[in-house]
């Protein structure tokens, strides 16, 4: 998401605010989200703070209720009806707003929902790293100097005591390898990590 942030500035747009949905316990590390990560919400508030933004937060309990791939009618108690109450919220402080940055590199799932949001909303969805080949995305995020670490690990091959903790640049050659030897997400959008950008 802050890499895409940082495209959509390449392509002319300011940002003007940050959006976040985090878990309605504050103590909640992760919510079992079909499509949006919560690992690391306790310090989203510093990305925040590092940018010189608002951060307009609302708390949600990461339940799917339609899990097909498309979402096409707004569904009580769906996770979608969240991130479209969330970004209510910034369109009526910020009615300047007219698009939103996406970080979704593969997830067709992710993409839909948000477009399907934005559609609703009379937003742009601002997707630059959609369909990228993820190698070429790793390099070109860790030779910006986006600076990336692991905070969760989910995949044969990267283990927490080894892996927490490195940067996107650490671990980038072994990134490629595994993705060589079994099919790994190099950028992890097959779920393998989560990370946050200092």
């Amino acid at each position: 998401s802050c890499f895409n942030m940082v495209k959509a500035v390449e392509h002319g747009h300011e940002i003007v605010a940050l959006a976040n949905l985090c878990p309605a316990n504050v103590d909640e590390q992760e919510l079992d989200s079909f499509c949006f990560q919560t690992v690391g919400h306790n310090v989203v508030q510093a990305i925040a703070d590092a940018m010189e933004l608002p951060l307009i937060r609302r708390s949600f309990h990461g339940v799917a209720i339609v899990k097909s791939l498309h979402y096409l009618t707004p569904t009580a108690d769906d996770e979608v009806e969240d991130l479209y109450q969330l970004l209510l919220d910034v369109k009526r402080q910020y009615p300047e707003v007219e698009a939103v940055s996406c970080g979704a590199i593969l997830s067709t799932y992710q993409r839909l929902r948000v477009e399907n949001v934005c559609l609703r909303l009379n937003l742009t969805s601002l997707a630059y790293m959609w369909q990228r080949n993820q190698l070429d995305l790793l390099n070109e995020m860790v030779d910006t100097n986006l600076n990336a670490i692991l905070i969760k690990v989910a995949s044969y091959g990267i283990n927490p005591r080894q892996h927490l903790g490195k940067s996107l640049s650490q671990l980038r050659t072994h990134f490629v390898d595994l993705s060589e030897k079994f099919g790994f997400q190099p950028c992890g959008e097959g779920g393998e990590y989560e990370t946050f950008t200092l």
